[in-house]
């Protein structure tokens, strides 16, 4: 698989993330060929949350791993989100939350831990009386957030000592503003409309990895757009360049995120470990371009 550096942080990652929040949508004896499929595919880069199936995703990946050696893995999982209180990025909160992210997973430390979400109460203080815990207890090695901008990041630099490494944000294909607004500087068109802040040079300045979720989806888990009758152009379009790298429409749209310059590290959502081979094998398609733009704009994306 090929690798990418993780913000500043030093390791050396699959450019591909595997996603865990739907393996308690399967039963243990596919789940544990999913996961042992994808570290045959060198996909060894985990992506959980503890509020993915209410803890229960994390204990089934915890079982797929036993008896892997710990340091051939990398565990990422996000905490901050609360049932009942919505987000809670108390030092409080943050502490026991991970804790109880070690216990489901039966490790000793998290290679990344993310903030899930901006919690609009945080006092960046706690936040970092946090961090600088789970860091000198060695629980977690490196620290990271999702779904935020560039000033809610600025903020908690100002009180974090560690290197945030990671942002972890929606985007696809059908869900592509972050480099459309980038697109349509200085325009009065809908594209222009700036609704991320400038995100993604923003953690290309800072060696933030940007982590995409949904990479395959259009809207807010409006549903994928691959096959989908209402996307036929961008569809004929994926299916054309597929052709042309014998490779598949899963494989190019994925490919599509890789292209980018950002270095951006896709997290994928299926449980099925023919599809997961397919997105392994974006990171060995390149695309022109040409090819790149051809699908930005089969997507019904406009350029100035």
């Amino acid at each position: 698989m090929k690798t990418i550096n993780l913000g500043l942080s030093g390791l050396e990652v699959p450019a591909v993330a595997v996603g865990c929040m739907r393996l308690n949508t399967i039963d243990k004896t596919a789940a544990d060929n999913f996961v042992k499929s994808a570290l045959d595919m060198g996909a060894n880069f985990f992506d959980n949350a503890d509020v993915y199936g209410d803890g229960v995703c994390e204990e089934i990946l915890s079982a797929c791993l036993a008896g892997i050696k710990r340091s051939d893995i990398f565990i990422q999982s996000k905490v901050g989100i609360r049932k009942g209180a919505a987000f809670d990025f108390s030092k409080t909160h943050i502490l026991d939350a991970t804790e109880q992210c070690l216990k489901r997973l039966r490790t000793d430390y998290l290679d990344v831990l993310l903030l899930h979400r901006p919690d609009i109460l945080v006092e960046p203080e706690e936040v970092a009386e946090a961090f600088g815990i789970l860091a000198a207890q060695g629980k977690v090695r490196f620290f990271g957030v999702s779904n935020q901008n560039p000033p809610q990041i600025e903020l908690l630099k100002k009180y974090v000592r560690q290197p945030l490494v990671a942002n972890q944000l929606q985007f696809s294909i059908a869900h592509a503003g972050m480099v459309s607004e980038g697109l349509h500087v200085n325009m009065n068109d809908e594209a222009a409309v700036n609704r991320n802040g400038g995100i993604l040079d923003y953690c290309r300045l800072h060696d933030i990895t940007v982590q995409a979720w949904s990479p395959f989806q259009h809207g807010f888990f409006g549903g994928v757009f691959l096959d989908n009758p209402k996307f036929p152009e961008l569809n004929r379009v994926i299916d054309e360049i597929a052709a042309r790298h014998r490779s598949t429409n899963t494989a190019v749209a994925l490919a599509w995120i890789l292209r980018h310059p950002a270095k951006i590290q896709p997290v994928t959502g299926t449980m099925n470990a023919r599809r997961l081979a397919e997105c392994v094998k974006a990171a060995e398609i390149t695309l022109t371009r040409d090819e790149w733009y051809a699908i930005y704009l089969a997507a019904g994306n406009i350029l100035p």
